[in-house]
């Protein structure tokens, strides 16, 4: 019997390959739309008038992705200092992740990806935009910022010297690894009841 091979083929199971073939599907019907509404924009109000938007939306796009990537970058430098308090539960720990999409999404040419673009950049659609974007992963979009995750690996490294870092190395980022360590410039240690090997 071949149950397998039917749920299966190739090794890639059968939503994934319907998502595979509706993906072009949707970007195709999106650009469509997109060059139909530009059409419209143009018939009505004139050609300047559009290439002023599209001008318009690429200069707005790329003030707020280089806002947002100064922002998250000031973020991780704050993050790494010693003794930085980590985010609090009223802070937003999820990066600028719709804020950047929003800044693409606007410089992109056309006038749907520009009106998505400016709802993941208000932040009521945002946090609604996120809380959907949590559901349907079924899991949280960010546990924590990516200065979280160096301060956790550093405090690990400082743990693992004795020295215990922020956290410590029983703290809430630091990791205690068990091991043994074998030096090359020792001779080994004389096993009971083996061989006595020259000194």
């Amino acid at each position: 019997m071949t149950f397998g091979a039917q749920q299966t083929m190739n090794g890639r199971p059968p939503q994934r390959r319907r998502a595979r073939r509706l993906i072009p599907l949707g970007v195709a019907l999106w650009a469509v739309l997109e060059i139909w509404l530009l059409t419209l924009v143009a018939g009505a109000a004139g050609g300047l008038t559009v290439f002023a938007l599209l001008a318009g939306g690429v200069v707005l796009g790329s003030y707020v992705i280089k806002r947002a990537g100064r922002r998250a970058w000031k973020r991780l430098t704050v993050s790494l200092q010693p003794g930085a308090a980590t985010a609090g539960p009223g802070q937003e720990t999820g990066g600028n992740a719709l804020t950047m999409l929003g800044g693409l999404l606007i410089i992109l040419p056309g006038l749907l990806s520009d009106a998505a673009g400016l709802l993941c950049l208000f932040p009521p659609t945002r946090a609604l935009l996120r809380k959907a974007g949590e559901r349907w992963l079924g899991r949280p979009a960010a546990p924590g910022t990516l200065g979280d995750a160096f301060r956790q690996a550093r405090s690990a490294d400082l743990g693992g010297m004795g020295m215990g870092g922020p956290a410590g190395p029983g703290g809430p980022g630091g990791k205690v690894v068990q091991g043994e360590v074998i030096r090359d410039d020792e001779p080994p240690a004389p096993r009971p009841g083996g061989p006595q090997l020259p000194r």
